[in-house]
């Protein structure tokens, strides 16, 4: 056994959270059942706004972690963002996680009557918001010139509970990995939605071979800026079954891939909670991938699974 960083999950509550109940539900689960945190995306399609709804699940607990993964940057003021995560933080005694993006999704852009900048161009305005809420957190008067935004004599309020609050960034390219690793605190690992698109073309990019070459990627830019980092992994179907054969088959065909390739993704665990067990206990000990978030519908079947991992 290596000496990695504790292995921890996940709850992704996606579009499952849509009532008060639901978020009490689901957030206590969690949190009763050996979860690190309770993660909400954020799509124009989704229920309800992610920041109430992390809101109300810090109401329904006391050590949960709560996580955006992650908030598409250019849906939002950066100087406003960044107090409202501070608000957050602050009233859930520093729990917040604070996963932010450039935006992917082409239906949330159509929605919106957005035109959806370049990747490139939507990666610096991300890096520039993600200066401006670390300038908002510390708690002195700020100034930012970028070229994006613009601020002038921000004292930001109220303070995070420990100071600061840490990023995550996530994705499947290698310019927003590379940001990642020079920005994040928490880097997540994930298909790559660079066709705008959920399934089809992202599918296809969540092979072993190729989360290899991201997490590599990650290695290297995080060694060059001299920073360490927690790797995440963004689990999009999980299913503790001791008859893994049909589930693999049916993801192979909606996949575009190979069972074999299918069974040897990350983003795919599939098996019994041995099999699991020990895919992951492989993933973190050859690529450092120790937090895990997988989908709300998995959580209590996962239980055995973040138990044992929870010993190792």
């Amino acid at each position: 056994m290596s000496g990695r960083a504790p292995i921890r999950f996940g709850v992704a509550g996606t579009n499952y959270l849509d009532s008060l109940d639901a978020i009490t539900e689901l957030a206590r689960r969690a949190e009763g059942t050996g979860f690190s945190s309770l993660t909400v995306n954020d799509h124009v399609f989704s229920p309800l706004a992610p920041l109430p709804v992390l809101t109300a699940a810090a109401v329904a607990t006391t050590t949960l972690k709560l996580g955006t993964l992650v908030l598409a940057n250019d849906f939002r003021q950066p100087v406003m963002l960044a107090k409202e995560a501070a608000t957050i933080d602050a009233l859930s005694g520093g729990r917040l996680e604070f996963g932010i993006g450039a935006g992917w999704a082409d239906v949330d852009y159509r929605t919106l009557g957005m035109a959806q900048a370049p990747a490139g161009v939507r990666i610096g305005r991300t890096r520039e918001a993600i200066e401006i809420c670390r300038g908002a957190w510390a708690g002195e008067r700020f100034d930012f010139t970028g070229q994006h935004y613009r601020v002038r004599g921000l004292e930001g309020t109220p303070r995070p509970t420990h100071g600061t609050i840490p990023i995550c960034i996530g994705g499947g390219g290698r310019r927003v990995l590379t940001l990642a690793a020079r920005e994040a605190d928490i880097v997540g690992i994930n298909l790559s939605f660079a066709s705008g698109q959920m399934g089809g073309a992202a599918a296809t990019t969540g092979t072993e071979e190729l989360t290899r070459e991201r997490v590599a990627w990650v290695a290297d830019a995080a060694a060059d800026a001299g920073r360490t980092v927690e790797l995440q992994c963004r689990v999009h179907t999980a299913t503790v079954t001791d008859d893994p054969g049909p589930v693999i088959e049916s993801l192979a065909n909606s996949q575009d891939l190979t069972p074999s390739q299918v069974q040897a993704s990350p983003h795919n665990l599939v098996g019994s909670a041995a099999e699991i067990t020990d895919k992951i206990h492989r993933f973190a000990d050859e690529l450092g991938l120790t937090y895990w978030v997988i989908p709300h519908e998995a959580a209590s079947d996962f239980v055995p699974v973040v138990e044992a991992l929870a010993e190792s």
